[in-house]
């Protein structure tokens, strides 16, 4: 009896790492803002203000920690590594734009 209630429950010692959530949650945060100054300077025309300038500067800080976090908690052993994944994924994706939106700036299309 013991048996059969035993297989159906995964007994694991395992956790989420702190790290890959904060990781995540920068993340969040940085393709947020970053998606607003975007919508913003949209609306404005392509006019950018100083206000935009520097969120977009913030983001791409937030995304560059929440990059190293995400590492650091991916090499982390026994843990569940769902956020750390998430993290590094959205960090990288917030990174790669701001690096686009840089190219555009300097080279233009």
């Amino acid at each position: 009896m013991w048996n059969l209630i035993k297989k159906n429950y995964m007994f694991t010692n395992k956790s989420h790492p702190q790290r890959g959530i904060m990781s995540t949650i920068l993340g969040i945060l940085s393709d947020g803002a970053i998606g607003l100054a975007v919508f913003s300077a949209f609306k404005a025309g392509g006019q950018t203000s100083m206000r935009l300038a520097s969120s977009v500067l913030l983001a791409f800080i937030f995304a560059l920690v929440g990059l190293v976090l995400g590492i650091l908690s991916r090499l982390e052993r026994d843990r569940f590594y769902f956020f750390p994944n998430v993290g590094i994924l959205l960090n990288s994706l917030a990174v790669i734009v701001v690096a686009f939106i840089l190219y555009i700036g300097v080279f233009g299309i």
